[in-house]
């Protein structure tokens, strides 16, 4: 395995562990600002559970968009691949 192998394989476990680390953290952090919050309001778990619930959506959405743009660029660079009319 050469240097730029090895530096690929590397960068991409550590894309994958900030992936991971954004994915669980993001959404625990707002929950505990809407839990903050519905101590305030006295409405518990409502705004815990919708910041959760809404963090999780938006978190799901971007790493699904950042799959599909990456897989739609790794098409492109494949062998007898055409340009894509949505492209």
């Amino acid at each position: 395995m050469d240097l730029n192998e090895r530096r690929e394989l590397n960068n991409g476990f550590g894309e994958a562990l900030a992936r991971a680390f954004e994915l669980v953290l993001t959404p625990v952090i707002f929950g505990f600002f809407g839990w903050l919050l519905d101590g305030r309001l006295g409405t518990r778990p409502v705004f815990m559970l919708l910041f959760f619930a809404l963090v999780m959506g938006y978190e799901f959405w971007k790493h699904f968009s950042m799959y599909d743009a990456a897989m739609k660029r790794h098409e492109q660079q494949l062998p007898g691949s055409r340009p894509r009319a949505d492209s």
